[in-house]
């Protein structure tokens, strides 16, 4: 008999038996932190409006655990959900898809409205997993740059840490940067933009830092890190002007080397903005290395609406957008 639930404090040894075929230093490392999850059982009961911490679920048959699916919804936005981690025995691509459905109805039941995964474009079978299996559709990609023995020096740039007083900006230059047919998936709140009340349960570290000329926000960047070593840089400029962005880098750059004395930066490039040619030709000039592509899939979650007409089922799509 197959059943699927939340995993609890007692499945340590059956999680470590599922990810010992990954056959690496970290195998270990992943089953303790899946089983910090189970607990935070106040997480568990909380609404998703609530809710703090990521939640993982077992699919389990003749009491052995064949495959894990954990999800974590959008800081700042609770009906945005994010699928962050899916394993499952070599070529169990059903277990997979049993997993996905399961979270997308349990989830969509208590009002989630979108669910989002970014794959490797490399997992051709996971990414065929989603789309053609699940009903995920491709929206766009992200891909990430290495830059090879940074040398950072400190530039006049006049960047500060952004504030949540400066969310709504950040927001409004975020999604005008946004191309149009990208739009309904990849809008942002403000919200999403804010310090998050729990942050000592999030984990990764991330910075931000904004740029304005009189009362008008020109750039807006983060560098986020989950090991303090690899640091993501993003970028956010307006269009409308034009950038040094060998000044925006070497100011990102000098602020992690104030911290760290060896680290490895990556810079995001976002396929879905305005910019996203001119900065790919910026960084193909500078002769950094792309050195992971992934796909942003995205599935709406529709919900059945009273019926006006006997003779009509009407659906209606969430408010809210993926990011």
């Amino acid at each position: 008999m197959v059943v699927i639930r939340r995993l609890n404090c007692f499945d340590y040894p059956k999680v470590k038996k599922l990810i010992s075929y990954l056959c690496n230093d970290d195998n270990d490392m992943l089953a303790k932190s899946l089983m910090e999850e189970p607990l935070g059982l106040l997480n568990a009961m909380m609404p998703l409006k609530f809710k703090f911490k990521s939640e993982s679920f077992v699919l389990i048959e003749n009491n052995e655990i064949l495959g894990l699916v954990t999800v974590v919804c959008t800081l700042g936005n609770p009906y945005k959900i994010n699928i962050i981690r899916l394993i499952f025995k070599e070529n169990r691509y059903e277990i997979g898809k049993q997993l996905i459905e399961f979270v997308v109805q349990k989830i969509g039941a208590k009002g989630a409205s979108n669910f989002v995964v970014t794959i490797d474009e490399c997992h051709e079978e996971l990414f065929d997993l989603f789309v053609n299996g699940c009903g995920f559709r491709q929206c766009s990609s992200e891909v990430l740059w290495k830059i090879e023995n940074p040398m950072p020096v400190n530039t006049n740039l006049k960047f500060r840490n952004a504030q949540n007083s400066d969310a709504e900006m950040i927001s409004e230059l975020y999604n005008s940067e946004i191309i149009n047919i990208f739009k309904p998936s990849l809008l942002r709140n403000k919200r999403e933009f804010m310090e998050p009340v729990f942050s000592g349960f999030v984990p990764y570290y991330k910075k931000r830092f904004v740029m304005y000329e009189d009362k008008n926000l020109l750039c807006y960047c983060s560098i986020t890190t989950a090991d303090n070593l690899n640091y993501i840089i993003d970028i956010t400029t307006n269009d409308g002007y034009e950038f040094d962005y060998d000044e925006i880098l070497n100011s990102l750059l000098y602020e992690i080397a104030q911290k760290k004395r060896v680290f490895y930066p990556l810079i995001k490039q976002k396929k879905y903005t305005k910019t996203s040619l001119k900065f790919e030709e910026y960084l193909k000039n500078k002769g950094y290395n792309p050195i992971q592509t992934s796909h942003i899939l995205v599935k709406d979650f529709y919900k059945p609406v009273k019926e006006t007409s006997q003779a009509w089922q009407v659906f209606l799509l969430g408010e809210n957008q993926i990011s």
